[in-house]
């Protein structure tokens, strides 16, 4: 257990997150990426992105044929990138701040398959596991057409083995919906906080849900206890999975292309800005690192967290990394953003980001549904309300006296921002039943 009183009494930021207030933390730790990249490199290297990147155009034949909802994209499962100029006009006067630049919405609530950013790691990690059982029984080579892994005798090669995961909602439905496509039996831990809807459409894939009225890292301790158990099970582990990793860094290079193709430039003087919800901290970092390693110090990644669970905040903040639980702080670890509800963050990515990431902020629940809002009547769209943690960041970038400050050291001038990209990244969303989100644009907390 970590002394967070300790860090209470010397850290004004922790004070503040320990009181629930909304804030910046910015990394005293940050350095230019030419310092880090040795480093970095030992840990997951350019290679190592590149070689997920083709794995990925490897299984496209097999993605279009199961899921012809990837046709548009030749089976590659990727989210739109767009501008949403009245939702940063509608930021503006709800919150009297100023965005500077161009906002856009990365729109990983849309992704094809499992509608949320875990489309991206969960996927890719069963779909490696599925290649290297497949290769090592010969039944599969590089060369081939991996169409035929939906093939029955594909099928009934892979359900002698099972797939299973802990999780809050999304990386669960990512891995179960995957891994029942192509066969494997699958059961999924999900925590107290997991939605109904997210249970009920797992099962509705043939997923086995085993339910827990703990939080996130007992659901995640217990599934990784009882996969260990079993020599035919294979575990993903959200905490600590460099395979994970990998699918989510695989992002940058697809998000690079989106802003070729939109003439957007990314320089000195048109710095990018991202903001990225999260829970235990794997989809963002994975993001974040494969942003930094393509656009190096031309890209300002921030962190977004609930201000009742900002456990990589602490992590980070303390170097007590995954030994850091929110409720050594206060905090009750629960709260509306169920995809970021995570007591203790990863000790992988808290470590990978410690020098890479700009900062994290925190945001009230309320916001997050103020928000929903927000967006559904300026633009039309609809993100889950832990998407929304997004938001604080724009709005917070030049009101937060902390986070100005790092503009300020980081050369990001008026002028500089002016021309620059924000990017909200939304994680999850298109799978949202029709009644859910009349409970959520209802739904108004104090």
């Amino acid at each position: 257990m970590v002394n967070a009183q300790k860090y209470i009494d010397e850290n004004e930021t922790i004070r503040r997150v320990s009181r629930q207030e909304e804030t910046v933390w910015i990394n005293p730790d940050y350095l230019p990426v030419e310092v880090t990249d040795g480093l970095c490199q030992l840990v997951v290297s350019d290679e190592d992105i590149a070689d997920a990147e083709a794995r990925l155009t490897r299984f496209a034949s097999f993605i279009r044929r199961c899921f012809p909802e990837t046709e548009a994209t030749g089976g590659l499962i990727e989210s739109p990138l767009e501008d949403i100029p009245r939702m940063q006009q509608a930021l503006e006067q709800a919150y009297g701040c100023t965005i500077p630049g161009r906002l856009m919405l990365k729109m990983d609530s849309h992704l094809a398959i499992a509608g949320s950013v875990k489309a991206r790691g969960g996927i890719y990690e069963v779909l490696k596991h599925a290649e290297d059982l497949a290769i090592a029984a010969g039944k599969l080579t590089m060369e081939d057409d991996y169409a035929k892994l939906a093939e029955p005798e594909m099928k009934q090669f892979f359900g002698r083995y099972t797939v299973q995961v802990g999780s809050t909602g999304n990386l669960g439905m990512s891995i179960g919906i995957m891994s029942a496509a192509l066969g494997f039996r699958v059961k999924v831990h999900m925590s107290a906080d997991a939605k109904q809807w997210k249970k009920d459409l797992l099962r509705s894939h043939g997923v086995e849900v085993l339910e827990y009225t703990g939080d996130y890292s007992k659901a995640v301790a217990e599934g990784r206890r009882l996969s260990d158990a079993d020599p035919m099970s294979y575990f993903v582990d959200d905490e600590k999975s460099v395979n994970l990793f990998l699918g989510y860094a695989v992002a940058a290079k697809r998000l690079k292309q989106q802003l070729d193709e939109q003439g957007i430039t990314v320089d000195t003087a048109h710095p990018l800005v991202v903001y990225l919800p999260t829970g235990v901290g794997g989809a963002p970092g994975g993001i974040a690192y494969g942003l930094k390693r393509l656009f190096k110090n031309n890209v300002h990644c921030f962190l977004v967290e609930p201000t009742l669970c900002p456990s990589v905040l602490l992590g980070m903040a303390t170097k007590q990394y995954e030994k850091a639980n929110v409720r050594d702080f206060g905090l009750s670890g629960r709260t509306h953003a169920d995809g970021l509800a995570c007591a203790a963050p990863s000790g992988f990515v808290t470590r990978i980001l410690g020098n890479l990431v700009s900062g994290d902020f925190t945001v009230e629940d309320a916001r997050l549904y103020d928000d929903l809002r927000l967006l559904d009547s300026s633009e039309g769209k609809r993100i889950e309300p832990s998407s929304c943690a997004a938001f604080a960041g724009p709005r917070g970038l030049l009101t937060l006296e902390d986070s100005r400050r790092y503009c300020a050291e980081q050369g990001l001038t008026e002028e500089v921002l002016a021309n620059s990209v924000q990017i909200a990244w939304a994680t999850g969303g298109r799978l949202v039943p029709a009644e859910v989100w009349e409970q959520y644009l209802a739904t108004h907390l104090n």
